[in-house]
């Protein structure tokens, strides 16, 4: 039994796949230069799906289709702020993003160039996203 549960910011991000190379969309912050997938914050009162759809449209103007989650992480970051991350398998509707001001550059990266541009585990949601599209496509 846990003595002390985790108090956390839920973040959700989404893995995007393109509608035509099955490349995978990465954002750049403004505020560092750093790259991550697109999301956010979880609002108070907003279902998971809804919140990440959100996030991604915000980011993106995307209409992404949120399949599965694929992959959750929990954290305490440098301030000792809990973090609860989930990440999403998703499909892009297309290509043509419009950044909010949060981001300043974006790339759609083959899946093996998107994972050494982010952190270990974004690359890690990424690799778990390929494999529950791979099982989606079998299942097709």
């Amino acid at each position: 039994m846990t003595d002390e549960p985790l108090r956390a910011t839920v973040t959700q991000r989404g893995v995007l796949f393109s509608p035509v190379d099955g490349d995978v969309l990465v954002v750049r912050r403004d505020s560092d230069g750093g790259w991550e997938l697109p999301g956010g914050r979880l609002d108070s009162d907003e279902t998971a799906r809804a919140g990440v759809w959100r996030e991604i449209h915000e980011e993106t103007a995307l209409d992404a289709d949120v399949v599965t989650p694929v992959d959750t992480l929990a954290w305490h970051n440098d301030d000792g702020d809990g973090r609860f991350a989930v990440y999403y398998y998703c499909r892009a509707d297309d290509r043509t993003v419009s950044l909010s001001p949060e981001h300043d550059d974006h790339e759609w990266l083959p899946t093996a160039d998107a994972c050494r541009r982010l952190s270990d585990p974004q690359a890690a949601a990424v690799d778990a996203a390929i494999a529950a599209r791979e099982a989606a496509v079998e299942a097709e």
